[in-house]
């Protein structure tokens, strides 16, 4: 089987994850991809080959040497966005694209534009899979669960290349912040991994935001409007207040490279009660804690202005920035860097502006950073996949096995 064929394969199966969902998964029917996946691991000859009641499912290429290596593993979620729907996804091979404008459904007036997506003239001249453009396409992470299973079907039928243990992991739910929540790192048993999970080709991370959220309560107090001076606290306009306070020029939309931000995501209330809700994001530590704080000194402030217990904080973090953990091991990085060159792309290293399950896994003892797997526009149905991207990262995990056996 091509690896096109296991992709197409694979965005058959609807895995939308969900983010009311309290179940793990949150949502059954990932199960289905999970099911197939284990039946296909066990009979292309992996072993170890385990679906647990979570949605997690894990598997291994045994060694094929009697050198010690240490055991990698590549690790690929399952899910795929609430953002768009991601049932009876109806892709399209575009052969030899050639530059223009790609048409998805005409009769309703879908196209995928250059103008819009100047990102398709990288592409010129190469196949690549689009949808219909009423569905996302699923290449977020489909596209790595592909690369990760064909790469182990090449080892297999490629002896000749030596190879340590190899662990294979597919989670649940990542789209919705909790890919790594049940991943059990003990039992994974490896000295790093590396998450099949980015964008376009060339692309390698170990930086990523430290996170966390914010969420400001305020307590009002109602009084009738036509004898309320000096006693109504009106909620909604200490809200307000509080907003106007926050940094202008600290925003997701002013913000790009290491620039970290503040985000309002929720304002709600009246009177009587409000709440106000923020992401808080930077790369380096130092200013993630200090914009913590910052917060924090607002929130005392107003409360010397309004009253003791009028406002009343909740800071929660989310990730850190999983650097901290995979630059003492640099060697994981220098490896991908020199399997990217052997398959003819030359590594792209960048931040992320956001979080990644290598993250968190990353802080729970598996060092884990980020190798492209291919697919762009992500979470809508514009996302699209060149091939080549697929069949370069998938050259990659090989490379990697090999390199990781040749130096021991």
């Amino acid at each position: 089987m091509t690896i096109v064929e296991r992709f197409l394969k694979y965005v058959s199966f609807d895995t939308q994850s969900c983010e009311t969902s309290d179940t793990c998964p949150s949502t059954q029917k990932q199960f289905r991809l999970a099911e197939y996946l284990r039946d296909e691991l066990t009979a292309l000859g992996l072993t170890e080959v385990e679906l647990d009641e979570h949605g997690y499912l894990y598997a291994t290429l045994p060694a094929n040497t009697d050198k010690p290596i240490p055991a990698i593993g590549f690790i690929a979620h399952m899910d795929t966005s609430p953002d768009a729907s991601g049932k009876d996804v109806k892709p399209r091979i575009v052969e030899n694209y050639d530059g223009k404008d790609i048409v998805l459904d005409a009769e309703a007036g879908i196209v995928t534009s250059v103008r819009k997506f100047p990102e398709l003239k990288e592409h010129v001249g190469e196949d690549i899979i689009v949808t219909d453009g009423h569905t996302l396409l699923g290449a977020d992470d489909k596209a790595g669960v592909a690369e990760i299973v064909q790469a182990m079907a090449w080892l297999i039928e490629h002896p000749e290349v030596k190879h340590g243990k190899i662990r294979v992991g597919f989670t649940p739910d990542e789209e919705i912040g909790r890919g790594a929540d049940l991943f059990d790192v003990e039992k994974f048993g490896c000295e790093w991994a590396y998450t099949m999970d980015g964008g376009d080709r060339g692309e390698l991370e170990f930086e990523n935001f430290n996170a966390a959220s914010a969420k400001i309560e305020i307590r009002g107090v109602s009084v009738h409007p036509g004898y309320a001076k000096d006693k109504m606290i009106n909620a909604a306009l200490v809200a307000a207040d509080f907003i106007t306070v926050m940094p202008e020029n600290e925003t997701p939309a002013t913000t790009e490279g290491y620039e970290g931000f503040y985000h309002l995501t929720g304002l709600q209330g009246g009177v009587e009660a409000a709440t106000v809700s923020y992401i808080i994001r930077d790369h380096d530590r130092r200013l993630f804690e200090e914009r913590k704080q910052y917060i924090a000194d607002i929130v005392s402030a107003m409360n010397q202005r309004y009253g003791e217990g009028t406002l009343t904080l909740t800071v929660t973090d989310q990730y850190y920035n999983m650097c901290e953990k995979v630059e003492p091991c640099i060697h994981v990085i220098d490896m991908a860097k020199q399997a990217m060159k052997e398959a003819g792309v030359e590594p792209r290293v960048q931040a992320i502006r956001g979080g990644t399950d290598g993250a968190r896994l990353s802080f729970m003892g598996l060092p884990c950073p980020n190798i492209f797997a291919g697919g762009l526009n992500f979470h809508g149905p514009h996302e699209f996949l060149p091939v080549p991207n697929m069949e370069k990262a998938m050259q990659t995990i090989v490379n990697i096995c090999r390199l990781t056996a040749e130096r021991g």
